[in-house]
């Protein structure tokens, strides 16, 4: 893909521009109490914030985003993959991967996976 000092340098870029990146919150949160903060896009034809207008909130656009090369990455720099059963275990390498837990797996085959995962040294982002 790319070398390890650009993809460590890409990383920091994005951690930087994350601190930086407003909250984008829904338009008329502050006015009615049925909204919540959660963003949701403005549609209306008179509607500041899709105006972009002065004194209103940011409106998410793509100069926003991190860089290309590392997006979609964890923070750990390795790509992220959820697994459901052991046998989605084979094949991945510690060095690029680290495995997400799915939600609907049960105690026991969680334990199972963790076990396989710990024996092929792979990384788990959400064991418990």
């Amino acid at each position: 893909m790319f070398n390890l000092a650009s993809k460590e340098r890409l990383l920091r870029i994005r951690r930087k521009l994350a601190k930086k990146r407003p909250a984008f919150i829904r338009s008329l949160w502050w006015k009615f109490k049925k909204f919540d903060e959660v963003w949701r896009k403005p549609k209306g034809i008179d509607n500041k914030i899709r105006l972009k207008l002065k004194g209103y909130p940011p409106m998410p656009s793509a100069g926003y985003r991190g860089p290309a090369k590392v997006r979609g990455l964890h923070p750990s720099g390795l790509r992220p993959v959820v697994v459901s059963c052991t046998k989605d275990l084979e094949g991945l390498d510690p060095e690029v991967h680290i495995i997400y837990i799915s939600s609907s797996v049960g105690r026991r085959k969680r334990g199972e996976i963790v076990r396989r995962a710990r024996e092929l040294r792979l990384k788990i982002a959400n064991e418990r």
